[in-house]
């Protein structure tokens, strides 16, 4: 069991991890544990936080604190919940354990995936919208990577189930996976060399006025003044990574336009954060500042063209995916045009 594990990459910030049998439906199902031993000299006066570490040193002691909390732990019999509460020598101490949410993340789920391509070495999914793509806090199950493990015998034995880049939560679209470390390997390497293409779709507030191509190459960073976002950094002053994103204007009118965007790195909520940046929030992306409209409820963004190398084989290969129905419906609403321009105008 784990108290705590952390994904390398933020993607959809939730709430903090509750307790582990708090509202997760696997943590309830899961055997406990009771552990219990008296408190010896050594511990004698101590804080029961404090006292704890010695009988379950696995645990960290904040997280102790949360089960202290949650009435989880006893002292003689009688639940205590005050960490600042002193022990004697002898008192005996029991605490019940569960698997935490966290250590439960990685199990097989039985789940419709919408698999465009699919070999021995790779399969490239049209992920809907509202699917989590990684198992983290508020996520702990009914991810893409707990539907991988069922899909396929050999996602248990690669990092992330085989995913080598992500899509966030509100975002529809096309992702690559890896099914073998081979292939996992070299997808990674192509997609940091930027040998992966990778192009979407995105409706955005506000007239466009501009060139109708312009490429954004501005740092994006952890926003200081509000932890979930990221932001447009100055390098010189604040922690970050280059950027690039090329933008073109497909089509606009009085109060929104439509883009294409193709990536260049693959920052967190990159295209986001530059289209935000050019006084341009993505309808309905209240992070960053897009407002509901066209009856878009969650971000109109969509990975509509993904485009590589066959990680083994080498051979050319491009998927593409159909704009989902809510984003057409705002694009005819909004008077955009009756459907997305045609493969020519977005290469």
């Amino acid at each position: 069991m784990s108290a705590s594990a952390k994904s390398d990459q933020i993607i959809e910030p939730g709430p903090q991890p509750e307790l582990p049998w708090a509202d997760e439906d696997a943590a309830l199902e899961a055997p406990a544990e009771w552990r219990q031993a008296p408190v010896g000299a050594g511990e004698h006066g101590q804080r029961l936080d404090r006292a704890l570490t010695v009988l379950v040193p696995e645990f960290s002691r904040s997280y102790l604190q949360q089960l202290i909390e949650a009435g989880a732990v006893q002292c003689n019999g009688q639940v205590h919940r005050r960490s600042a509460s002193k022990v004697k020598v002898d008192d005996v101490l029991g605490v019940e354990l569960r698997p935490t949410p966290q250590s439960l993340a990685f199990h097989a789920e039985r789940m419709d995936l919408s698999v465009v391509h699919e070999d021995e070495h790779m399969l490239v999914i049209d992920k809907p919208a509202g699917l989590v793509v990684h198992p983290a806090a508020g996520h702990w199950s009914g991810t893409l990577l707990n539907g991988l493990l069922a899909h396929h015998a050999l996602a248990r034995t690669l990092p992330r189930a085989g995913i080598v880049h992500r899509l966030d939560k509100d975002t529809s679209g096309l992702m690559v996976v890896a099914k073998t470390r081979a292939a996992m390997d070299a997808l990674v390497q192509a997609i940091a060399q930027r040998r992966v293409r990778r192009q979407y779709l995105a409706l955005a507030h506000r007239s466009w006025q501009g060139a109708q191509e312009l490429r954004v190459d501005v740092p994006i960073g952890r926003d200081t003044r509000q932890r979930t976002r990221m932001a447009v950094v100055d390098l010189q002053h604040q922690s970050g990574k280059s950027a690039s994103t090329d933008v073109r204007c497909l089509a606009t009118a009085v109060q929104s336009s439509f883009f294409h965007c193709q990536l260049h790195t693959g920052r967190t909520h990159q295209i986001r954060v530059h289209l935000m940046h050019l006084g341009h929030p993505i309808l309905a992306d209240e992070l960053y500042g897009g407002q509901a409209l066209a009856g878009m409820r969650r971000q109109a963004l969509h990975a509509w063209r993904l485009s590589l190398d066959h990680p083994i084989g080498g051979q050319a290969m491009s998927w593409q995916s159909p704009l989902p129905p809510d984003m057409a419906q705002a694009l005819h609403s909004l008077q955009l045009g009756p459907q997305p321009p045609g493969e020519a105008a977005l290469q």
